[in-house]
């Protein structure tokens, strides 16, 4: 078993492990910039101990920015029967691409 963490980002919680590429929400970083994340909750390779913070631990992961990018658009409509009332909205939420480098 590798290590495995859990960060917070963008307000949403992350599952990651070393390797592992994911979207997360926009970070204002550069692309090729290495930022550091709180650790929340950490599971260790040997003999399968879990650390939990309270609220966070004082490890850090590492993160590599690859890339910034816009998600599939999303259409939401808005319709109304009988009074001729119909909108059309769609909205592309932008996102930044991090690689995982190190578990701390």
């Amino acid at each position: 078993m590798s290590k495995i963490a859990v960060i917070k980002t963008g307000g949403k919680q992350y599952k990651v492990s070393e390797g592992q590429t994911l979207n997360v929400e926009k970070l204002t970083a550069e692309i090729g910039s290495k930022l550091n994340l709180e650790t929340l909750l950490t599971a260790e390779a040997e003999g399968d101990k879990v650390a939990v913070g309270q609220p966070t631990l004082g490890d850090k992961v590492e993160v590599k920015v690859l890339e910034h990018g816009k998600a599939k658009k999303v259409s939401v409509v808005k319709f109304k029967n009988k009074v001729h009332y119909k909108k059309n909205v769609g909205h592309r939420q932008p996102f930044t691409k991090i690689e995982v480098l190190k578990i701390a």
